[in-house]
């Protein structure tokens, strides 16, 4: 494994929402791309098409994580504090492995952040998605 020290808790919360504007940001594209779906009006809850709708950001936000995280491991938020996603094996992340600490990253959100909180307990600093994923987030610092 990597000598370098695991990340904190209060910087992975900074970089959360700096990857989280930035993606906000690609979602309000990827909306306006919907628009003629619906004669140019919203799809909101209760349309239709709202389901498809949301597994279309689920998607998107994968894809935006997952290709920073299996590409050099670190999304804009990541290289500007200076973390890295790092593999246990220490070798590159895969899809796979990206896939699940997403998902497991946004179960841990929606249990009021427990996920994260884990980090605070554990030795290594790990949070729960680093754990089920086989991952490390690292400070470079």
């Amino acid at each position: 494994m990597n000598n370098s020290k695991p990340a904190s808790l209060f910087k992975r919360l900074i970089v959360i929402g700096y990857d989280g504007l930035l993606l906000i940001a690609i979602l309000f594209i990827a909306t306006a791309l919907t628009l003629p779906l619906n004669a140019g009006e919203a799809i909101t809850n209760g349309h239709p098409l709202f389901p498809f709708l949301v597994i279309y950001w689920f998607l998107i936000s994968f894809v935006f994580y997952a290709w920073f995280w299996t590409h050099g491991g670190q999304t804009l938020g990541m290289k500007t504090w200076r973390l890295q996603l790092i593999s246990t094996d220490n070798k590159k992340v895969s899809w796979k492995q990206a896939f699940i600490r997403f998902c497991c990253a946004i179960f841990s959100l929606l249990l009021f952040g427990l996920g994260f909180f884990w980090s605070i307990f554990n030795e290594k600093k790990s949070t729960l998605h680093d754990i089920l994923s086989n991952t490390i987030l690292i400070d470079n610092n």
